[in-house]
This record gives structure tokens, sequence and C-alpha cells, in this order.
């Protein structure tokens, strides 16, 4: 079994910036000092946890990062990943814009219109991602490029042969 963790001993300056942390706004900082200045009155992190309605983890959390990065610990740091992933590999762009050329049926799709969940699809067939991205993913990385998107639509056609004659007939 572990031993129970406990904040280090406190310099007088860091409990008095724990105690004017308590007067904080934000609530983050406001709780990370009301634990910090509890483990330093011997409270054990289940027994902070109970007393302040959060969970052990999070108390737990605030000890180690107070051991690791001093009262830097209290102001909450940003969620943005450090790393951002993009979806669509650019070095592609071109490849799409050329698949986007072609029939689907080339490609063995039972239909002669692309959308944008078959584009995705058809891309990730042939491993130009390592995931199946959303049709949005792609329509965003198309609008990057400059092409415009709009639904597919199935024109209404007539089994009629004079069809093509009549229709002319009457837009002209």
């Amino acid at each position: 079994m572990q031993p129970p963790l406990f904040v280090r001993p406190l310099s007088e300056p860091e409990r008095a910036a724990l105690r004017k942390g308590l007067r904080s706004a934000d609530a983050f900082t406001l709780r990370r000092c009301q634990i910090l200045l509890a483990s330093d009155q011997g409270q054990r992190p289940a027994q902070i946890a109970a007393s302040l309605g959060c969970s052990s983890q999070s108390a737990r959390n605030a000890l180690h990062a107070f051991a690791s990065q001093g009262l830097a610990c209290l102001p909450q740091k940003s969620k943005r990943p450090k790393t951002i992933h993009a979806a669509w590999p650019r070095g592609r762009d071109e490849d799409l814009r050329a698949l986007l050329h072609q029939s689907p049926r080339n490609f063995g799709k039972p239909t002669s219109l692309w959308t944008l969940k078959l584009a995705a699809q058809v891309c990730f067939e042939k491993g130009w991602t390592r995931r199946r991205l959303s049709g949005e993913a792609i329509r965003q990385t198309l609008k990057r490029l400059g092409i415009g998107w709009k639904r597919a639509k199935h024109w209404l056609t007539s089994p009629d042969p004079a069809y093509a004659r009549k229709k002319n007939c009457v837009t002209n």
C-alpha cells in the first residue's frame, strides 16, 4: 500500500498566495487553493474530496501539479491540443480534385454521382487517409481548395423517346 499523499511543506509566501487564491473569482483556482491548504493541514485526498464535493482524483491531481509546478499550477491551463493533426493530408489535395472528375463507377461504386460520404469512403479505400473521414471533412477540404460543393441532384427524365425534343421546344 502506498503512503498517503500530502502537499510538501509550504513556505510562508506560498501559504499567503494560497490564502489570497481563496478570494479568486476563478473557480478552478479557488478549488486548487482549497485542496492545497487542506492537505497542508494534514487531510488526505479522500477527506479533502469529501469535504469539498469533488473526486479524490481531483485532489491528487492538484497535489501532483503543485509538486511539479509550484504556484504555477493554480490558474487553469488551456485545454487545446498541443499538436493538431490534420484529418486530410495536404499532399493529396490534387488527388482528391482528380478523383472527383472521374465517375464513381470507375471505383466499383453503383452510382454515377459523387457524394461527400462516397468520396470519403473511396479516399479511405485507396489508402489516402488513415481513417474514414466524415463528409464534412471532405467538404472543408474542398472549400479550402476553392471547389464549391452542392448536393448531388437526381433529375427527372421521361421514358418517352421524344422527351429530349419536347424538352428543347419548351425551354427554347
